[in-house]
């Protein structure tokens, strides 16, 4: 253990597990001043313990080198110096807000096994301006090796979300095809978050934007899909306007949402979709007569319906 840490025992852990990088930690902690009896912060009322994939470059850094010196079930205190801890204001804040529920919000300042415990991150950030050494008191919950847990987006770096968009689309592909429409949603939706990700770091329009755009045009598609089965007929007009917003020709894009504009009686837009997409394949020229006659015959009933109705004011 770092000269800069002293490790008091507690209570005895019972199970042993040699701890590396890769693998998840959950544990409770206490984190104090060591010159106070001053809580600064208690997982447990943050809402859940704290959970930790090692080697994932986490800011505080210090709570790596502490789990990996305990045992499953094992309750230690830690004194860190300062020179450790430097980061814990901007952790702290960070768990803060993931725990920001109203009732975190409204919680008053409270005591904790005699100590007050500073709920704003102003108090936190005044006190540690003194930049003291802190305690933690930790509980060690559980670990899990990397084959054993389903990442979080946030433990992803950018190769590994990158690498993981083939699987997550194939495998959404998967569900679909079995009916599992909302499953394959969850799917698709992680794909295109990733790649909004990716995106947002290069240049619009620039190499790599493109080839990233291209990867996303494909799930967009399979997403406006599940999409217009559930009948979210505006989510699907929104999504493939954005693949035809790059791809004008697209005639996926443009069948989906000439059929979701029929489902929300915007019958000059369904149309031009349609006859396009006749006009760019001609194999599909039955289906979309089909179309079209439905929504035609859609409107002569909406019109009769409406004259009905005015029929009935006037006499």
């Amino acid at each position: 253990m770092d000269s800069l840490i002293q490790k008091t025992i507690l209570h005895t852990g019972k199970e042993y597990k040699e701890i590396k990088d890769g693998y998840k930690v959950h544990f409770h902690f206490v984190t104090q001043l060591c010159d106070s009896n001053t809580v600064l912060d208690d997982s447990r009322k943050l809402g859940k313990p704290m959970q930790l994939v090692l080697g994932k470059k986490f800011k505080l850094e210090v709570w790596e080198t502490l789990v990996k010196h305990m045992s499953v079930g094992e309750i230690a205190k830690f004194v860190c110096d300062k020179s450790l801890v430097c980061a814990y204001p901007f952790v702290s804040k960070t768990l803060r807000d993931a725990a920001n529920t109203k009732d975190n919000a409204d919680r008053p300042k409270r005591h904790c096994c005699g100590a007050q415990m500073h709920t704003g991150y102003d108090d936190l950030n005044e006190l540690m301006k003194t930049s003291q050494d802190l305690a933690f008191t930790i509980e060690l919950l559980q670990v899990e090796a990397s084959s054993d847990y389903e990442h979080e987006s946030w433990q992803l770096t950018e190769a590994e979300k990158l690498a993981s968009l083939p699987k997550l689309k194939d495998e959404g592909n998967t569900l679909y095809r079995t009916g599992n429409i909302q499953a394959a949603l969850e799917k698709y939706r992680t794909a295109l978050g990733y790649l909004e990700q990716l995106m947002l770091k290069e240049k619009p329009n620039d190499e790599e934007w493109t080839k990233l755009n291209q990867m996303k045009i494909p799930i967009l598609l399979n997403f406006s899909q599940c999409k217009l089965d559930e009948k979210d007929y505006y989510d699907v007009i929104e999504h493939t306007t954005t693949v035809l917003s790059y791809e004008p020709d697209n005639i996926k894009a443009l069948y989906r949402r000439g059929k979701a504009h029929m489902n929300v009686w915007n019958t000059e837009e369904a149309k031009s979709d349609l006859e396009k997409v006749a006009t760019l394949d001609s194999t599909l020229l039955g289906s979309v007569n089909s179309l079209l006659k439905q929504l035609s015959e859609r409107v002569k009933e909406k019109d009769e319906e409406t004259k009905n109705r005015i029929k009935g004011k006037l006499f």
